[in-house]
């Protein structure tokens, strides 16, 4: 395993040397109305250029930390259950060199096979759920896999009380149902912390969460949405947690053709960062 060269800017630190590895899981088998987020890893790469590597916010600068990019995980494209199998197995390998982990997707079904790795190494693992949608239907277009179901099949590995879910404003009212019976939307600080503590934490960011005024480049873009530095405080408002890994997911930058919506990604996996390693 080897870091890549045009990797995310300012990660170019060797595996054996970095504290966070970045991968790419270029999949969107099954985006229900506009794929393209198969792209998303590598345009979010070549927009990280147009960032700098130092975050005022933080006060950190990326090329001081230890993260390092491996590049993307290889899969035919038709066959969720070699993908699942190869984003398990580049988990479980970075999971083995007690590496954090930072996944580019791809659509929202990639966290799953994720969880299922972190989940068999922490019994008592928390996740800190962004985006528009729920997620939580039990199938979705008789798929039980699926990017509309994702959160639903978490729920089965780690628990309702487990999950912390900010930002949604779409679903249906049986997913609302769900989440209103553990009281778990948009939990301020001071709960959120004592609800975690110390436990290993994951991050799921859904770029959807956005409003599409500033991220249109989606593949279910969903109007009224968080801005960009709303966002932005949330993340660091999560400093400190016990993070062992998070993903950014759902950008379709075909859907942007002026490369906003990609550098917008770019920045937030930039603040994701200083997070996870806060």
């Amino acid at each position: 395993m080897k870091t890549i060269s045009n990797c995310f800017i300012g990660c170019d630190k060797s595996v054996e040397k970095s504290e966070l590895l970045i991968f790419g899981a270029p999949y969107d088998g099954t985006s229900s109305f506009r794929p393209g987020s198969r792209f998303a890893p590598d345009k979010i790469r070549e927009a990280s250029y147009g960032l700098e590597t130092y975050s005022p916010d933080y006060d950190m600068d990326i090329e001081d930390l230890n993260v390092g990019d491996i590049g993307n995980v290889e899969f035919p494209f038709g066959e969720k259950d070699k993908v699942f199998k190869e984003i398990r197995s580049c988990t479980a390998n970075l999971l083995d060199m007690n590496k954090k982990i930072l996944c580019l997707g791809g659509e929202h079904l990639i966290t799953l096979p994720i969880i299922e790795e972190l989940s068999r190494i922490h019994g008592n693992l928390k996740l800190i759920h962004m985006d528009a949608h729920a997620d939580m239907r039990d199938t979705y277009i008789s798929e039980k896999l699926s990017h509309a179901t994702v959160l639903n099949n978490i729920t089965e590995l780690i628990g309702h009380k487990n999950i912390f879910h900010y930002g949604i404003r779409s679903g249906t009212r049986e997913e609302f149902d769900k989440i209103a019976k553990f009281n778990n939307l948009n939990m301020k600080n001071g709960k959120l912390s004592e609800n975690i503590g110390d436990d290993p934490v994951y991050l799921t960011i859904d770029l959807d969460i956005l409003d599409t005024s500033v991220l249109p480049g989606t593949g279910t873009p969903e109007p009224g949405g968080l801005t960009f530095k709303e966002l932005s405080e949330l993340l660091f408002s999560f400093k400190g947690f016990n993070f062992v890994g998070a993903d950014v997911v759902e950008l379709a930058p075909d859907y942007d053709i002026t490369g906003v919506s990609s550098i917008v990604a770019a920045k937030v996996v930039r603040n994701a960062i200083c997070t996870l390693l806060s």
